[in-house]
């Protein structure tokens, strides 16, 4: 993946893309929207299935070999537990805080905010 290619995804409610609220839980989201952002400008965005939303346990741990699976770079997430801090942390993927019930716009828009990130401005 090139240096100013970032694929973002943010666990999701729906299939509501950017609009769509960011869900409360990772590994069993109903959803995780994609979004591809080249030298500053949105390229491409996806909304991926969770095939692990009805797990009783080990959820997280299939949704990052999704998302590696995807070259996600970037995770913003309301939470991430510890197995998929840790998984996301072995692949050297960019963990995010977000708020839960906050748009997925709305979280690039706050994630690029933050002090050290290096998310482009313009999406």
């Amino acid at each position: 993946m090139s240096l100013g290619k970032l694929k973002i995804a943010i666990p999701t409610k729906g299939k509501g893309g950017l609009e769509d609220v960011v869900s409360d839980v990772f590994g069993r989201a109903n959803t995780f929207t994609v979004v591809d952002i080249e030298k500053g400008a949105i390229e491409n965005i996806i909304v991926l299935e969770n095939p692990a939303v009805s797990y009783q346990h080990g959820a997280g741990p299939i949704v990052v070999k999704m998302l590696i699976d995807s070259e996600v770079n970037t995770v913003i997430a309301a939470e991430f537990g510890p197995g998929v801090s840790t998984l996301l942390d072995q692949h050297n993927i960019t963990k995010i805080t977000a708020n839960a019930g906050a748009t997925a716009t709305e979280s690039i828009k706050r994630a690029r905010s933050l002090k050290n990130r290096h998310i482009p401005q313009q999406a």
